[in-house]
């Protein structure tokens, strides 16, 4: 059953978290906020479906993002025509188009990150993106790609070290993607 202030509360706790995690993803202040939206209204949606014993809300909002952004990559690469974009949008102000572009720039170093990503395997590269990037634990991310802990560990690992041997291969500094929070 959806509670209108049940959800105002979650959506206020966690719209700064998902504005910056679609601001790492792309780089267009619209689509950020098109994909933040279309985030909360996906959490609208499967609200009845989220399991608090299979993780946390954080893991789960997660999932939910990363399922968003997906489809978007997936639209943008069929569409591939921006101009098209603009069409049925609502215009944002200059207010909003400014707060938006501050997000972008400070995101700018997450997104070069994500970029150095990209050589990764899919599924080591999410396990990575949501632990090291996004600060969730291994368990959190496990939930949020719907695989069990041990194998988020082990792509982990893979990926720590395929990073670290590109680091090395092009005599630069490690990738500082590491992890601050507790590893459970």
């Amino acid at each position: 059953m959806y509670d209108p202030a049940a959800f105002e509360v979650f959506y206020r706790r966690h719209v700064d978290t998902v504005t910056r995690f679609m601001a790492r993803r792309v780089t267009d202040p619209h689509t950020v906020a098109d994909l933040t939206a279309e985030t909360f209204l996906a959490v609208i949606d499967s609200a009845c479906a989220y399991r608090p014993g299979l993780g946390s809300e954080t893991a789960w909002l997660y999932g939910i993002a990363r399922n968003v952004a997906a489809t978007e990559t997936r639209r943008s690469a069929r569409q591939n025509v921006l101009g098209g974009r603009i069409a049925g949008r609502r215009l944002l102000d200059g207010d909003d188009i400014g707060r938006l572009e501050e997000k972008l720039d400070a995101e700018e170093a997450g997104r070069r990150a994500l970029a150095a990503l990209d050589k990764l395997p899919d599924g080591e590269r999410a396990v990575i993106e949501l632990v090291a990037v996004d600060q969730l634990s291994v368990t959190e991310a496990a939930v949020a790609l719907g695989i069990r802990k041990v194998t988020a560990r082990v792509r982990l690992h893979r990926a720590r070290r395929s990073l670290r041997s590109a680091a090395g291969e092009a005599g630069g500094q490690q990738p500082a993607l590491t992890y601050t929070r507790g590893q459970a």
